[in-house]
């Protein structure tokens, strides 16, 4: 072959190589090359909002592009669900949600969504959990859950209980504690924290069910009196507050409040992949973990087959309690 005809074959390849490189998709690695937002359903200044900030501001240092969140707010958190479920999966667009509204067992007409994360998005990585605590007012007279399902099961039906709504968390896991341990309360759905801290500390009602950062100022404060939290091990915040899971009979006891990364269906592997590595690192960082701590939550972290088999589970510990518990008191 003549040295003019080798230097065409060469130039031939050589654009083809070119041609195929420049129309080939990002890669996980070259991702991201724009901006990303994180949909919150909920609007700014809530817990969920907070958490989301504190990770978008990590991820936006580790991904060297700006993350931006938005707050989508309306309808009990549907509109930014529904926002999120129809937002391209370009891996340009996630979704930060709670649990709360997450359980498709529930009966028709209760405070839950229709979609299905699991169906109609991608989880990507398990952010948080977080437990609750059981309180009362300091003049009750009980140190302890042990205590307390004493007394109740002496006086049936003459103690009540707050939590933040009907087929809230706070309300199932109160329920969960009393088909555990066998007593009976008379169940007061409020609509905030503020006010079930308030109630309980005036006496209007005996006991209530408080996230755990809503009810350590109170705690701290001794206008509330702590007396289980929820969670499998004991809060750092609250050192001297047992697990309900400390109670004799309820060994394995556990119900907590969490928030999770998604992103919508269809969305590359790839790039999920790398967004799972990215917040579990973050995650990891002393400086995430003692923020999440002051705010009596754990980091989560993990794959997203793990966050995706943790939801499963939470489904199933909820629907068991939704069978046996009316919505509607």
């Amino acid at each position: 072959m003549s040295r003019l005809k080798r230097s065409n074959v060469i130039f031939s390849w050589l654009s083809v190589l070119v041609f195929a490189s420049a129309s080939a998709p990002v890669t996980a690695q070259e991702w991201p090359t724009k901006p990303l937002k994180i949909i919150v359903p909920f609007s700014a200044g809530g817990s969920l909002d907070g958490t989301t900030r504190l990770v978008a501001q990590r991820l936006s240092e580790r991904l060297q592009q700006q993350v931006l969140v938005e707050n989508v707010t309306g309808a009990g958190g549907s509109i930014g669900f529904q926002r999120a479920i129809q937002s391209a999966p370009d891996g340009y667009t996630f979704f930060m949600a709670g649990d709360s509204p997450l359980n498709p067992n529930a009966p028709p007409g209760g405070p839950y969504y229709t979609f299905d994360v699991l169906k109609d998005l991608q989880p990507v990585v398990l952010v948080n959990t977080a437990p609750m605590v059981l309180v009362t007012n300091p003049s009750m007279p009980v140190k302890n859950l042990s205590e307390l399902v004493a007394l109740a099961k002496r006086n049936p039906g003459k103690f009540s209980y707050a939590s933040s709504g009907i087929g809230t968390l706070p309300h199932l896991g109160t329920e969960m504690i009393k088909q555990a341990a066998g007593f009976h309360m008379v169940h007061i759905p409020y609509r905030g924290g503020g006010q079930i801290a308030n109630d309980v500390a005036g006496k209007q009602v005996d006991l209530g069910m408080l996230i755990a950062a809503s009810a350590t100022p109170f705690i701290q404060a001794k206008t509330l009196k702590p007396l289980a939290v929820t969670g499998s091990k004991r809060l750092a915040l609250l050192p001297d507050v047992p697990t309900v899971a400390e109670t004799p009979g309820m060994e394995n006891f556990s119900v907590v409040s969490w928030a999770g990364l998604y992103a919508p269906a269809k969305t590359s592997a790839a790039t999920i992949k790398r967004l799972n590595h990215e917040v579990d690192e973050i995650l990891k960082t002393e400086a995430v973990r003692e923020t999440l701590a002051r705010a009596g939550a754990l980091p989560g972290g993990g794959t997203p087959n793990a966050f995706s088999s943790f939801i499963e589970q939470d489904r199933i510990k909820m629907g068991k309690i939704l069978q046996v518990t009316p919505l509607r008191d």
